[in-house]
């Protein structure tokens, strides 16, 4: 299991809760530290925790992927974020998929609203509470069971909740440690990974719920990042990722920029006014 954190230490808490739930518990939980110090004080737990330092001004998430990776003891690698807490059965459909077959396994992830979960001293964590709780995004398809959904687009890939192997990981050249800040690195990842062959699918039954934090729509405290995240990934595929960003960016006037365009012009920075009045108000759970 891996994960990245930086400040985010109420939420990394609650997952390390949700792992000693677990069904099958992880071999272990590696933590990428994006941040000066490394977490103290986490739960006890059965199962090893290492943490590690990745500097990086920037969120380096790329780099802090790859080093959680080659830090992991197991063939199987399981990326959660941070903000996730999974669901019992979470890890046991990991290792049932990643026995199957090698392949990209996506599990479900529904958002809950603020003030849903506060930090859990106990690790008692109230599971039918927060399924009730919780939203489905309506652009993810919703499990009723265990079963396994193909998905024949890597633009698909979510990378709130994942797993593959580590050859497969290594054999796509892991992430692309160039791209710096929010955004594209995992669009690149996918295409990476299609591009070694390896297939995509949906898992039912990896279920985790995603703890509420402050959200932008559009995401203007990123916009330098997704601007240049995004002009390196079309380099590299000669197509648009983060379109859904760059046509609110568009239409607000920033940039110019069209899904057939080569290239993007920024015209302005987004103002602190619009970068206030982006920001989305605590019921709303996802951008």
């Amino acid at each position: 299991m891996l994960t990245l954190v930086r400040d985010r230490r109420a939420h990394l808490i609650n997952l390390v809760h949700g792992l000693n739930a677990q069904q099958e518990p992880p071999d272990e939980l590696v933590i990428a530290c994006m941040q000066p110090e490394i977490e103290p004080d986490l739960p006890a737990t059965e199962f090893p925790v290492r943490q590690l330092r990745v500097s990086g001004r920037d969120l380096p998430l790329a780099r802090a992927r790859n080093e959680a990776a080659a830090h992991a003891a197991h063939e199987g690698l399981v990326f959660l974020d941070v903000d996730c807490i999974p669901s019992p059965s979470l890890v046991a459909r990991y290792e049932q998929a990643l026995a199957r077959d090698p392949a990209l396994y996506m599990g479900e992830v529904s958002y809950l609203p603020a003030g849903a979960v506060r930090l859990q001293a106990t690790g008692e964590i109230d599971f039918a509470r927060l399924e009730t709780l919780a939203q489905a995004h309506p652009a993810r398809p919703v499990f009723n069971n265990d079963g396994l959904e193909n998905e024949p687009d890597p633009g698909q890939l979510w990378g709130l909740s994942f797993a593959l192997r580590r050859a497969d990981h290594e054999r796509a050249g892991g992430f692309d440690e160039s791209y710096e800040g929010y955004g594209g690195e995992e669009t690149d990842y996918a295409w990476r990974l299609a591009a070694a062959g390896v297939p995509f699918y949906w898992v039912g039954g990896a279920r985790a719920w995603h703890q509420h934090h402050p959200l932008y729509r559009p995401p203007y405290p990123h916009f330098d990042a997704i601007i240049s995240n995004a002009r390196r990934f079309h380099a590299r595929w000669r197509r648009w990722c983060m379109e859904y960003w760059l046509g609110m960016f568009r239409d607000a006037g920033l940039i110019e920029w069209s899904p057939v365009a080569s290239e993007i012009r920024v015209l302005r920075q987004p103002s602190m006014q619009e970068i206030d009045q982006a920001r989305l108000n605590d019921d709303v759970c996802f951008g």
